[in-house]
Order: C-alpha cells, then structure tokens, then sequence
C-alpha cells in the first residue's frame, strides 16, 4: 500500500477493489512454477476459444508475415500463442513476486559482457520488443545484477500504475520512467545510465512505414533519436524459453547507429526484432494489431468489430 502523501488517495475505499486483486494476483505468485505453467497454458487455451476478435488478429498477423505456410502450421502457431500469453501472464507475477531463491534457477543471461563494454563508454538503450516473456527476461536482467530504467506507458488505473512502478523500481534499481518524459530519458542516458526500450509499438507520430516481415510498417524512429540525444550505444537483448527454463541473449552494441537514414535505422530495428521472432514464434505480441496503421491508399488488414 502506498504511504507517501502524494499516494494517500490511493487509500480511498474505491479503490479498495482493486488492491483487492493486487492481493490475489500476489497469492497466485506464490504458487509452484509447475502449476503456474500447467494453469496459464489452460488459460491461453480457454482464451483461444472465447476471444474470438483477437483470434482473428492473431492469424491474420501470421499470414501476413508467413504468407508461405501451410495453414496447418498457422493453425498451430495460433494456439500455441494463445498458450503462450496464458503462461506468460503468470510468468509476469512471478517476475513481479517470487523469490529470486525460487526463480532466479530457471533464468540465464548469455552475454553480459557486450553490455558491460558498451556501458564502459556511456548510456545504453536495451532494445527489446514486446513477447509475452517480457517482464520475465526484464526480471532476467535483475537477477543479473543490471540496473536499468524501464520506459513504460502509464497505466490507466492508478493503482495498477503505482504497483507496477513500485515493483519495477524495487527490481531493477532505478526509477521507471514515462515514455513521455524525453528530457528524463535523455538525462539517464547522458549520465550513464541503462534504460529498457520495446519500440515495436504502432503509433502515427514520429513514424515512417518500413518493412516488417515484408508488410509496410508503421515504425518508431524514437530509438535512433534517443540514442543520439542520449549519446548512447543500442545494445538488443531477446528473450526465448527452453523447456522450464528462460534464456536472455544480449548482443553487442550496434555499431554505427544512428546512421543519419531514419528509415533505414528503423528498418534495422525492424530486422532484429525479426530475428528474434524466428527464435520465438508463439512468443511474439501477434495478439495485437501492428499493422492497424497503413500506409495512404492501404486498405485495412483486419475485420471490422
């Protein structure tokens, strides 16, 4: 529960429901990993059934980016992403609550020098994208002792927005911060600092339309911009399970980049994430609707609600 005066509000018995559910997402953490992985695998399957709409985004996606497989095949990816978002829910919590005793087995970085060169000369942007392993290989990077800024949207309920600051912060050693908050962003970075960054996000602004598995792409030029306000290196770190375990692999950090080309920078984003997804199939967000945004003329990709 919040103490500070600027969170007394979050006191309020409105409220009370939801710390409610903070409290039981909090005692589901605690059950074994065994039946975590057992629960949230059912749940993505039940998932699969009853959300419809976004079973249709999901294979949609697919065949937009692997217009070459057999629809066996995309049938299979399409339930073993639903599986995979119902394991990674608890997965969250876990990353969240359990004890680095209990957890901390079950994860391996590879590669932590590359990391350790690039923050010998200064800032350093983690460039990740959105799989449903994120908060678990963030937690990863805990257990391994780097100290980094999660960037991060604000929750819209205030409540969840203090709890996963607070956890983050806890975590990883250092302050959450708005991806709104450019001056922010900008002062970590130039004072040495490491900040988590998933750019694979559809926005309008401060985009341009380049190739993500071959489909014209709504694509951040954030990073390339942050990294050269910040004076900071890129160093991608992905994420892929192997059995009961999770593996992180940090590369080394990106030479020459910013290289001047927004589009061509952020179609080297666009290919590391590709890559990592070849690694991870299920794992990826397909759930979401990355191409909502087209290009003018483009006709929508995905079915009206």
């Amino acid at each position: 529960m919040p103490t500070s005066a600027a969170n007394r509000s979050l006191l309020h018995p409105r409220y009370w429901p939801h710390w409610l559910l903070i409290g039981l997402l909090r005692l589901l953490a605690m059950l074994p990993l065994a039946a975590q992985r057992a629960v949230g695998s059912g749940l993505g399957r039940l998932a699969h059934r009853l959300l419809g709409r976004r079973r249709v985004i999901t294979r949609t996606n697919l065949r937009l980016c692997f217009p070459d497989l057999p629809e066996a095949e995309i049938d299979a990816l399409v339930h073993a992403h639903f599986r995979s978002i119902g394991r990674g829910l608890f997965e969250t919590l876990s990353a969240w609550w359990k004890p680095s005793r209990v957890l901390a087995p079950t994860l391996q970085v590879e590669g932590l020098e590359h990391l350790h060169a690039a923050q010998r000369e200064g800032g350093v942007i983690l460039l990740t994208g959105h799989f449903t392993t994120l908060e678990l290989a963030a937690r990863a990077l805990c257990e391994a002792d780097v100290r980094f800024h999660a960037m991060y949207r604000p929750h819209n309920n205030p409540v969840f927005d203090h709890v996963m600051r607070d956890l983050r912060r806890q975590r990883s050693g250092a302050e959450a911060l708005p991806r709104d908050r450019l001056r922010a962003l900008v002062k970590a970075l130039r004072g040495g600092g490491a900040i988590w960054y998933g750019p694979d996000q559809t926005l309008r602004q401060d985009s341009v339309f380049v190739d993500f598995f071959g489909v014209p792409t709504a694509t951040l030029t954030a990073t390339a911009k942050l990294a050269r306000s910040g004076r900071a290196r890129v160093v991608p770190f992905f994420a892929r399970r192997d059995g009961n375990r999770l593996i992180v692999r940090i590369d080394p950090a990106w030479e020459h980049f910013p290289s001047g080309d927004e589009r061509a920078d952020a179609r080297r984003v666009n290919a590391a994430i590709e890559d990592a997804v070849r690694e991870a199939m299920p794992d990826y967000f397909w759930i979401h609707r990355r191409f909502k945004i087209r290009p003018p003329g483009a006709p929508s990709v995905y079915p009206r609600r």
